[in-house]
């Protein structure tokens, strides 16, 4: 039995706070497991959020800068380095379904997940694919900026485009990742507590301001290692959404759906108590 002989829903982009993204993923894992739909969605993380990583140390993210800039601060249930996910800028997606359907090997389940990713970027005339070998990291708070693995990271030549992870609850499997639609450095590396120094505000639109970092990690720097979709490939933020829920559907044939009433209810109240709490966010040591 394939993939698409499952019960799968395509959930279009929605643009959501991150506590709430992220609990909407617990959810959908419920979901799958209690043999509800499968899940593949795009989603927008607004306001623009940076997603930490499961362990990291509150204390690499800059609170005062994101609350200026009101950037929300949430947690991730994946590893890794802060992600910052501009409204504009970044999109994301995550596949949900249950654990005993897919491969219980972590890399033959990147692979298998990553598929539709790979498709997605093709149809948009983004010549991208997984790295061949690993690049050392650059500074080790910032997912785009951490060593480049050859398993789940997306690049064009040797320039980041796509990060994804996988965590596993006790019978589901999710998988989520960002996509970067275009570049936004000043806050990328602003939101962090030490890529440099002399920090200006930033702003979420398209066109952000220039700002001056440390030698070691600037903006400058930051492009050379990150790449866009907008640069490599021209196409309109809609246009590239589009693409990706096209591809996320034909890989697994899902139909169009939407949230329940008592996954938003369920969704909500998870992301009150967990995902938005400073236990969670700030004081989580493990």
């Amino acid at each position: 039995m394939t993939l698409a002989d499952r019960e799968w829903r395509l959930i279009p982009e929605e643009a959501r706070d991150g506590p709430m993204q992220m609990a909407l993923e617990e959810v959908a894992a419920e979901t799958a497991a209690d043999g509800g739909p499968r899940t593949v969605r795009a989603y927008q993380w607004s306001p623009s959020t940076l997603s930490m990583g499961y362990r990291q140390d509150a204390a690499s993210v800059d609170w005062d800068f994101a609350d200026r800039e009101g950037i929300t601060v949430t947690r991730r249930q994946t590893g890794g380095g802060g992600i910052y996910h501009d409204e504009f800028a970044d999109i994301s997606y995550s596949i949900v379904a249950p654990a005993d359907e897919l491969p219980g090997d972590l890399m033959d389940c990147y692979e298998v997940l990553c598929e539709p990713i790979l498709s997605a970027f093709h149809a948009m005339g983004v010549d991208a694919a997984f790295v061949p070998e690993e690049h050392p990291a650059i500074h080790e708070s910032a997912c785009y900026l951490r060593a480049l693995h050859p398993a789940h990271d997306i690049a064009v030549d040797g320039r980041k485009i796509s990060g994804n992870a996988q965590y596993r609850t006790r019978d589901a499997v999710i998988q989520h990742g960002s996509l970067s639609y275009d570049l936004a450095p000043d806050a990328h590396l602003g939101v962090f507590a030490d890529p440099g120094v002399g920090k200006t505000t930033a702003s979420s639109s398209p066109a952000h301001q220039n700002t001056e970092y440390s030698e070691d990690i600037d903006a400058d720097r930051f492009r050379e290692r990150v790449t866009s979709i907008r640069e490599e490939a021209g196409i309109s933020r809609e246009e590239a959404v589009s693409a990706l829920e096209d591809a996320l559907a034909e890989w697994c044939d899902a139909a169009v759906g939407e949230w329940t009433d008592d996954e938003l209810e369920a969704a909500r109240e998870l992301a009150d108590e967990k995902y938005a709490t400073d236990e969670w966010t700030r004081e989580r040591t493990a």
